[in-house]
């Protein structure tokens, strides 16, 4: 009987052990411990606004009997986000690209402490360098999002010439208008709209000059942000004592469950065994009456 008593000691104890260090590997591969990527607040993957535009031009050849070959206006942007553990030294590469391939930094907001610093770059490239240059930095970092778009510009391209050219004969008509005489409110007035439509003019000018060939650029938009690893420290002691409580309350549990079980079990056989007789009594009570 004692022999019996110690094997199933013995038993209970190796089950504790097992379940024991189960829980204590667990807490090693899925705790808090151990690697755990973090990444800068804002670090999603929108794309930050800006006001800088390039445009670029490309000859379309339409074929024979058809009009000579015209400029079509287009702008073309990509849009890039880049993580990266090494930020100190993909910075240094990006702009090393941006000057390999010619091109300009147009727009730059760096910001963040070391571990949980971004920069976002727009970069102005001439259109022969885009694809390159699209290719090259996505080797930077880890890339986690790419998205180019191309929007043809060369109807509004025409609008703007045809209404410069409406100004400019409306202010060449005014202008006219100035050798005559008339009273004085009169000439003010005339006065005031030339000036007007001579801005108006200027302005056109100016986004204008943005589809000149001279300047012609394609947009990449490119974020790069830092992603850190952060290790933390637990020691064994803590670690120990979490799993031999979490070993003490669920090994509790599970004895519970199966000495219940168990109990259950003999209940349910002790009756079967009781109600063997029930059919036989019943048969002799019958023969008594």
């Amino acid at each position: 009987m004692m022999a019996k008593l110690k094997k199933g000691f013995v038993w209970l104890g190796l089950g504790f052990v097992v379940l024991f260090a189960a829980r204590l590997g667990y807490g090693y591969l899925s705790g808090p411990a151990g690697s755990s990527s973090s990444f800068p607040s804002g670090s999603s993957n929108q794309e930050f606004q800006t006001s800088a535009r390039n445009y670029a031009s490309e000859k379309v050849d339409k074929g024979a009997g058809q009009p000579a070959a015209t400029d079509q206006k287009y702008e073309k942007i990509a849009s890039l986000n880049s993580l990266t553990r090494h930020f100190d030294q993909d910075e240094p590469r990006v702009r090393t690209l941006v000057k390999d391939q010619r091109g300009l930094i147009q727009f730059e907001q760096r910001f963040g402490l070391a571990g949980n610093r971004r920069l976002n770059l727009v970069i102005g490239v001439p259109p022969e360098q885009f694809d390159t240059a699209i290719e090259k930095i996505q080797v930077i970092g880890t890339i986690t999002s790419i998205r180019i778009d191309k929007t043809d510009k060369t109807n509004e391209y025409k609008s703007l010439n045809a209404k410069k050219a409406s100004l400019e004969k409306t202010i060449q008509g005014l202008t006219a208008l100035k050798g005559r005489s008339g009273q004085i409110d009169e000439l003010i007035n005339l006065e005031s709209k030339i000036l007007e439509i001579e801005n108006e003019i200027q302005s056109l000018g100016v986004t204008l000059g943005e589809f000149d060939e001279e300047n012609e650029f394609c947009t990449i938009r490119f974020s790069l942000l830092e992603e850190t690893t952060r290790v933390s420290s637990i020691s064994l002691a803590h670690r120990l004592k979490v799993a031999f409580y979490w070993t003490v309350q669920y090994y509790a549990i599970l004895l519970v469950s199966l000495c219940s079980g168990s109990l259950l079990i003999l209940a349910v056989v002790t009756l079967a065994e009781k109600l063997k007789w029930l059919p036989a009594l019943i048969d002799k009570i019958d023969k008594q009456h």
